[in-house]
């Protein structure tokens, strides 16, 4: 009795916790666009006090919406949903303020419909599927260092087409200058994206630390060959991410992953209010504000030009007639000077392929890839699955989902957790519990009681 009652109170607990936790989020949003709107106003971020009431009753309509988090138990889709419902509050506040001109009503209803259509089964589809093949321990931990070879192998052949050990300032001036073929690349972004976090998470929740080190060493090294912030990051991205999860619950730490560094840049700017703030520029502006600039850059730029029908996807483009020979993020570049502007799936294979009128169905259905992904790696421990797959939402959020499944190596992390045996897991035990572990402590000890009474 006392451990159903231990339960409930750590079941309301952290629905409190992650209610306060995101009711701040969605504030601190709204706060940081409107600081961006001082000194970024050439990417077409906007504010004017004037409009503010009705942007505060859109956003606290839509702040509706977040209760579905919490309800929905923690899943890669609660990941990728969260980061996909912050993109979307974003566009919703600059859809108040921006100054193009398209059906803003249209596309801001399109824009909540669409993130609707991708949460539901993205949150709660998650019912395991079931594995007709299985793998044994040791023979999957010799896959884990068999991928740790294919690391450093990888490594050396693409250092030999360039290794520069530049600033992020700099990296512009000698990316994409060398001859690399395009297997390698392709190849390097499956590796570094999701098959080395993957064996990270597997060393770290094991407590296998001397290797879990040694994949973060190569992550590492493969920023001087790619010269990317998703390779500079990833390292220190990762190793976050495992201390989130020693410290909250899974949800917890998904939601402190976003609000963390999106307050500090917010509190940074405030004490320092200075023209050119480098950490504003890239976490604020470009890792959560970037994704929903482009969403109202995409419904300004197809509102009067064609839609591309998924021709960007290279399996189609044959197939159909395509108005663009050039890839998407290279139109955007001509039309707005914004740089490659690549963008989500919300902007690519919704708006930008079939506008925002039928834009939640292809959502829909990338949502529905995310579920099975969800029951892909049912069954595995909760914190494994947010570790290994934190890289990817911050790749989702300005990349097609077409093009991370096999580019970015989504597939191949899907696949991982489906053939990843259970029992890796079971005896492990974290030096520091999450609450998410006390909760699974309590439940054992309920089942003892039970069989006791």
């Amino acid at each position: 009795m006392r451990a159903n009652t231990n339960v409930l109170a750590d079941k309301i607990s952290i629905r409190v916790s992650l209610g306060v936790l995101i009711s701040l989020h969605i504030v601190a949003c709204c706060i940081s666009l409107a600081y961006l709107s001082r000194n970024y106003s050439f990417y077409h971020i906007y504010y004017d006090p004037a409009l503010l009431n009705g942007a505060i009753v859109t956003i606290a309509a839509f702040a509706i919406l977040s209760y579905l988090f919490l309800k929905a138990p923690f899943s890669f889709g609660y990941f990728l949903g969260f980061y996909f419902y912050t993109m979307v509050l974003g566009y919703l506040w600059l859809n108040c303020f921006s100054r193009f001109e398209y059906n803003h009503w249209l596309s801001g209803g399109s824009a909540v419909l669409s993130v609707i259509a991708f949460l539901i089964p993205a949150l709660f589809v998650t019912s395991p599927i079931q594995r007709r093949f299985t793998i044994a321990e040791s023979t999957f931990d010799r896959v884990l260092t068999l991928i740790l070879i294919l690391g450093v192998v990888t490594i050396v052949i693409s250092a030999s087409y360039g290794f520069k050990m530049v600033s992020l300032k700099h990296m512009y001036d000698f990316r994409g200058k060398s001859n690399m073929p395009t297997v390698l690349i392709y190849w390097i972004g499956i590796i570094s994206n999701a098959l080395l976090p993957f064996v990270f998470a597997c060393f770290a929740v094991r407590g296998d630390y001397w290797r879990a080190g040694l994949a973060l060493v190569l992550l590492l090294l493969f920023y001087p060959i790619a010269l990317n912030k998703i390779a500079f990051f990833a390292p220190a991205w990762l190793l976050v991410m495992a201390v989130l999860t020693r410290l909250f619950d899974c949800r917890i730490a998904v939601v402190v992953s976003l609000f963390l560094p999106l307050l500090a840049g917010i509190v940074l700017y405030a004490i320092f209010d200075v023209q050119d703030m480098r950490y504003l520029e890239i976490v604020n502006l470009r890792m959560i504000a970037t994704p929903s600039n482009a969403m109202d850059v995409y419904n300004d730029f197809f509102f009067r030009h064609p839609f591309t029908y998924f021709c960007q996807i290279s399996f189609v483009k044959p197939l159909v007639s395509c108005p663009y020979q050039e890839q998407l993020g290279e139109v955007m570049q001509k039309a707005y000077d914004l740089g490659n502007f690549n963008a989500s799936l919300f902007s690519t294979e919704g708006i930008a392929s079939v506008g925002p009128l039928l834009a939640p169905i292809p959502v829909l259905a990338c949502g529905l890839v995310i579920a099975f992904a969800n029951r892909l790696s049912a069954g595995l421990p909760p914190r494994f699955v947010l570790i290994s797959g934190s890289i990817l939402p911050q790749i989702l959020l300005n990349v097609p989902l077409t093009t991370t499944m096999l580019s970015h190596g989504a597939a191949f992390l899907f696949l991982l957790w489906y053939l990843t045996p259970r029992s890796m897991f079971t005896n492990q035990a974290p030096l520091l519990g999450s609450a998410s572990d006390v909760l699974a402590k309590h439940a054992k000890h309920d089942v003892a009681d039970n069989t006791v009474a």
